[in-house]
């Protein structure tokens, strides 16, 4: 194909908003679209506007997928939002978004999975799997150091190098083994270089990690279209008519490298080829109730449990259910916003769909971002009184949690925490349900009442998940994939320093879990965390060092008579390490279910990975031949097996 080199800046610029360039037809063309947690895809595409986004399934945010511990949910989930591509002609959803939950006052923490690297590579891969299994691509992003909205496009993160790869590239280089079309790079610097211009991370993400794809700016953050272009981005996006003709500017002056130019004009071409093969062989998979059903699913096994006094699960009795979020849909806003395809169900109802007496007294009408609509929460201390248990539902939302902004704080609201010690003189048990899209603050919640369940950014069915856990018909088996501190001050990177123009990554390697358990610091709930209606019991650890890896087998029981799932979690320690450590780090997980009064075995192989760290003196990982303890924990506080080996791999 005859390409001149003026069309070629046509193919590395972007045709509009959310199309690349065809050229007037003469190569393909690929349509992306907001998500990835359901399709923000709008009837336009030349602009970002709200008022023309197509209704779609809403599935639960990414806090909330990883909070399964289920891999497969991961890869399910994205084959369905494939199928919602499919139905909307789109070649790429924006999305996984893999970055690291370094401070839980992230405004996009609900678009991410986790504070542990090796969880968020695991999902994203698992998700970019399904996705494009579906014959869609997806854009993993945002690579990299964008753990925070504050002057998201101006700050540049400073990050040591050793950081860097084991706590914030590792998710990218787990989940570029899923081969994504394409990598988004974030607004943000590294280092004093902006990202969608940092050759030396570009060429990590190429010649270490293997990826082959087209690197894509996020939308409106290149700001030298020719730095950029050499720096190994391939596609700006959106359309910037400007730096259209400043490019034509430099190819007639000269200045531009064609063989760096060809190089990424030639992915463009490709990518449109790719598409358009993948295209021929679409075919849906789930029916849009389908879809739904599985955005529920995801949603049951993804509550968290945090505390149970034996209020749940509720059989029977009246039930007082109050608070804004029973009747007002929870999420995080910006551009993973979706506009849900069916109707909200209020917690109420769902309760009543499932055979349970209850009804709605409001207390806390409605939450306009920090601003509280207080209702006759008098009222609703009066009908908790003639209730056998009141669910009191709290929160963030839409208003608090969203894009281009952080929180001011992990505290809910005043009038959400008076409405717990108001509701407690009167209610005889005391249920708190908890939908937000990061860590909160929930250290009076868990003082008051009788139980506390977290169910998140839920997605548009969230409401008929918990009435499913909260009545027992699902018993919940979602863990924690953040930790929930006593306090902000406990958080590293709340003390490190920051100015107008750098934000220093301080705390190293010593970001969630890492941090705490490393520094012997109590917290409200730690990582890895969850209750459930089932008992179980750990036995027979058995560690085996192979010549290039190890074999970890235990078993599992279920001491109870409730059928149940169990997150097994596996932990690495070394012992005496020649640099510094974190005393403990998670290096593989799984689900497993246990019927009632039985067991089953788990099998874990630990590849050499699982017991390196990387070495800036020898710009690679290393494994320092010695002795380190294998540890089975049911959370990263919680200890059940543990064996020491020595590993010489």
């Amino acid at each position: 194909m005859n390409i001149s080199n003026q069309e070629k800046i046509k193919l590395v610029m972007a045709k509009d908003w959310w199309e690349t360039e065809d050229l007037g037809g003469k190569i393909g063309k690929v349509k992306v679209s907001d998500g990835p947690v359901g399709l923000r895809c709008l009837a336009v595409t030349d602009s970002w506007a709200n008022d023309s986004i197509y209704p779609s399934v809403a599935y639960p945010c990414y806090q909330m997928l990883s909070q399964t511990w289920n891999l497969s949910l991961a890869h399910k989930m994205g084959r369905a939002i494939a199928d919602d591509c499919i139905d909307h002609n789109v070649d790429v959803i924006l999305g996984p978004g893999v970055n690291i939950k370094r401070t839980p006052l992230c405004g996009r923490n609900f678009e991410y999975f986790s504070e542990d690297p090796y969880v968020a590579g695991m999902f994203g891969k698992s998700f970019i799997e399904g996705v494009q299994e579906g014959h869609v691509g997806t854009s993993l992003k945002h690579y990299c150091c964008n753990n925070r909205e504050y002057s998201r496009y101006w700050l540049s993160s400073e990050v040591d190098e050793r950081t860097l790869r084991e706590i914030y590239l590792k998710p990218f280089e787990i989940a570029t083994k899923a081969k994504p079309w394409t990598v988004m790079t974030s607004y943000n610097l590294v280092n004093g270089v902006r990202m969608s211009a940092n050759k030396k991370l570009n060429q990590v993400l190429r010649d270490d990690f293997g990826f082959e794809g087209v690197i894509v700016s996020d939308w409106e953050a290149v700001q030298d279209p020719l730095d950029t272009l050499h720096s190994g981005l391939d596609l700006e996006f959106p359309h910037n008519a400007k730096h259209a003709e400043v490019m034509q500017e430099h190819l007639a002056a000269g200045r531009v490298d064609l063989e760096c130019l060809d190089t990424s004009a030639g992915r463009i071409v490709a990518l449109g080829e790719n598409a358009a093969a993948e295209k021929k062989l679409q075919k849906v998979q789930y029916s849009v109730e389908e879809r739904i059903a599985i955005s529920q699913e995801v949603e049951e096994e993804a509550i968290v449990l945090l505390k149970n006094n034996g209020v749940l699960p509720i059989k029977e009795g009246k039930i007082c259910v109050t608070g804004a979020p029973a009747r007002n849909y929870y999420h995080g806003n910006g551009s993973s916003a979706v506009t849900p395809n069916r109707p909200f169900v209020p917690l109420d109802e769902a309760l009543r769909n499932v055979g349970m007496d209850a009804f709605y007294s409001e207390s806390i009408a409605k939450a306009y971002g920090p601003l509280i609509l207080v209702g006759n929460i008098r009222k609703a201390c009066m009908d908790s009184e003639q209730s056998d248990v009141t669910i009191l539902t709290v929160g963030t939302g839409p208003g608090a949690e969203f894009e281009s902004a952080d929180r001011q704080s992990i505290s809910l609201s005043k009038e959400e925490a008076d409405a717990v010690r108001y509701l407690r003189k009167h209610t005889k048990k005391l249920v708190v349900v908890v939908y937000a899209g990061s860590a909160v603050d929930l250290s009076e919640f868990d003082n008051l009442a009788d139980a506390v369940v977290l169910a998140g950014f839920g997605g548009q069915n969230v409401s008929q998940a918990v009435a499913n856990v909260l009545t027992g018909k699902v018993n919940p088996s979602g863990r924690l994939t953040e930790t929930y501190a006593y306090s902000l001050d406990d958080i590293p990177s709340e003390h490190t320093y920051r100015d107008e123009g750098v934000m220093v990554y301080e705390e190293r390697l010593n970001v969630g879990y890492r941090h705490f358990e490393t520094h012997g610091i109590d917290v409200l709930y730690p990582f890895g965390y969850g209750l459930s209606y089932s008992r179980f019991k750990y036995s027979d650890l058995k560690v085996r060092v192979n010549e290039k890896d190890v074999d970890v087998s235990f078993w599992v029981e279920n001491v109870s008579d409730v059928d149940g799932k169990e997150v097994v979690q596996v932990y690495v320690n070394e012992v005496n390490p020649i640099v510094y450590r974190p005393i403990r780090e998670l290096k593989a997980f799984d689900k497993v279910f246990v019927k009632a009064h039985d067991k089953v075995e788990v099998q874990f192989k630990l590849a050499k990975d699982a017991f390196s760290y990387y070495s800036t003196a020898k710009n690679e990982w290393v494994v320092t031949p010695g002795h380190f303890i294998v540890e089975v924990r049911k959370n990263a506080h919680e200890i059940e097996l543990a064996e020491r080996v020595k590993i010489n791999l």
